[in-house]
């Protein structure tokens, strides 16, 4: 039996979080796969957000989910590596720019001179 009592109870620490909406994607054959994010360390993480909205303004609308509660979420992830679970992520990363990139110019053709070597009166053609 745990006997904590509030006095030692991590006050950072957060109770559970009850059914999360977790992200999916649709995987190879039609199922659903969990979607994994990176931490701003760059370590792999199961994510999950306590409200609908949350996850639409992180992820869009068309974000597909599930709903799973933290001990089903983090039982599905562990088994893959996946040993962190993160709850309401923010989106940190700056909006993508859609606009489409400049083509890139043509590399500039070198010149060809004649060289000042002769061979039988002719001159040679650098480059060619």
């Amino acid at each position: 039996m745990d006997s904590t009592t509030p006095e030692d109870a991590d006050p950072d620490e957060r109770g559970p979080a009850g059914p999360l909406y977790v992200p999916v994607r649709l995987g190879s054959a039609g199922g659903r796969q969990l979607r994994f994010m990176r931490t701003p360390l760059g370590a792999r993480t199961a994510v999950g957000f306590t409200d609908v909205r949350r996850l639409t303004a992180a992820l869009g609308a068309r974000q597909p989910y599930i709903r799973l509660a933290e001990p089903c979420l983090r039982a599905l992830s562990e088994p893959l590596g996946v040993v962190l679970v993160t709850i309401d992520p923010q989106l940190a990363a700056p909006p993508v720019d859609r606009t489409p990139a400049p083509a890139p110019a043509a590399p500039a053709r070198a010149t060809v001179r004649p060289c000042l070597r002769h061979t039988g009166g002719m001159p040679l053609a650098v480059g060619a």
